[in-house]
């Protein structure tokens, strides 16, 4: 069996790097970036150089010829939110990349394109949640944020679904929008001793570098990802399976037959005994 051809945009960033181990023991990459090396200086082998926020979608269609998958990774990033124009611009620039990356998808045929959303898109329930004044947010809630990043990666989901009914362009573009969680191990270490709230937040959106590549994995090799309404398109988070957990996995098990690996309250067991124990003290 031929091996599938998978687009990889962003290749030189953070997420990219905790995929690629895995996505280039099974797949044909072809890795696309602005630049060749990560934010640590170090070269990422077969990055071409590609800015798919350019319009003229012609300058980098052929990397996208007869590819099967599209794993949509690119960003610009807002270093200093306070820049208020500069911030909205960015995420202006990061929404037209989006659709770029749509739109010479569909019209090369690709199969399906896996959006690096974020659990952003609907972060202004997560202080509620944090506050108890709520209790758990799915993926076919109403997408909420209170920022202009959490904002634009809600557009990425929308766009998603307009070419996944595929009235504008005359058919469909499946994708899969995987609101990414914490894929970092170090949550636990940078917050104060003690502090439960941000231990809670910290446990219930950790995942592992294993489960971000089985959930990629299932997004891009699931043959039916329609919904309901017979519509090829998904949100789902990406997130391990969590005690803590205050985002919906439902529709990731159900639909892409993900099964995570890791929980946080047992991979952080000790780091967890050490808040809990700075907590109690603080009380006595």
């Amino acid at each position: 069996m031929s091996r599938r051809k998978v687009l990889v945009s962003g290749a030189s960033g953070l997420i990219a790097g905790l995929l690629l181990p895995a996505l280039r023991e099974r797949y044909d990459l072809t890795l696309l970036d602005v630049k060749k090396t990560t934010r640590n200086g170090d070269e990422v082998e077969g990055i071409q150089i590609a800015n798919l926020a350019d319009s003229n979608r012609d300058v980098y269609r052929h990397h996208f010829r007869d590819v099967d998958a599209v794993v949509h990774l690119g960003f610009v990033a807002t270093h200093e939110a306070k820049e208020v124009d500069r911030y909205f611009q960015n995420e202006m620039l990061n929404v037209q990349m989006a659709y770029n990356v749509y739109q010479v998808a569909w019209e090369e045929n690709v199969r399906r394109v896996v959006m690096a959303s974020s659990n952003h898109a609907a972060d202004y329930y997560e202080p509620l949640i944090l506050a108890h004044r709520w209790d758990f947010v799915t993926p076919d809630m109403r997408a909420l944020s209170d920022n202009y990043y959490g904002w634009a990666k809600e557009v990425y989901e929308h766009l998603g679904f307009v070419f996944a009914v595929g009235k504008v362009n005359g058919s469909p573009l499946q994708n899969v929008q995987i609101r990414i969680g914490g894929p970092r191990e170090t949550d636990l270490d940078v917050i104060e001793l003690g502090d439960l709230v941000r231990m809670r937040r910290a446990l219930a959106v950790y995942i592992s570098q294993r489960d971000l590549a089985q959930l990629v994995i299932k997004s891009i090799e699931t043959e039916d990802i329609q919904d309901e309404q017979g519509v090829p398109f998904q949100i789902v988070y990406g997130i391990s399976n969590n005690n803590q957990a205050f985002w919906g996995l439902a529709n990731a098990r159900r639909v892409l037959g993900y099964e995570p690996q890791d929980n946080s309250e047992l991979r952080f067991i000790d780091k967890i005994q050490q808040h809990i124990a700075a907590a109690e003290s603080k009380l006595s």
